[in-house]
């Protein structure tokens, strides 16, 4: 089901039309009712399998630094978010120890 956005011209809204194909859409501005309205270029959502992401994450790990915690760090939370998982209170916890500890190394790297 196609969902085509546009910009009324009239009072700038950016709104949504749905439709069911052969209907032709037939923008109204919800804000100002008026049908001068301009067609915008939308995102386009990519639906991916389960073992493509697990292939690009891999990518990523390949060029991870694992000398450098934030990096793995940030590899990790894309990792949980990519594959839709919580991650738990406990991983989030050693992450955020992590971090710390990175900038704790920083810091004292930097006054030496």
């Amino acid at each position: 089901m196609p969902i085509y956005e546009y910009r009324c011209e009239s009072c700038g809204l950016k709104f949504s039309v749905v439709f069911w194909p052969p209907d032709r859409p037939e923008p109204r501005c919800r804000r100002c009712g008026s049908t001068r309205a301009r067609r915008l270029i939308s995102r386009v959502a990519l639906l991916r399998g389960e073992e493509d992401r697990l292939d690009r994450l891999a990518d990523e790990a390949a060029g991870l630094d694992e000398d450098d915690p934030r990096s793995v760090e940030r590899w990790a939370r894309r990792l949980g978010k990519e594959m839709g998982e919580e991650l738990g209170e406990d991983f989030e916890q050693a992450l955020a120890e992590a971090e710390s500890e990175a900038s704790r190394e920083e810091s004292a790297a930097e006054g030496s």
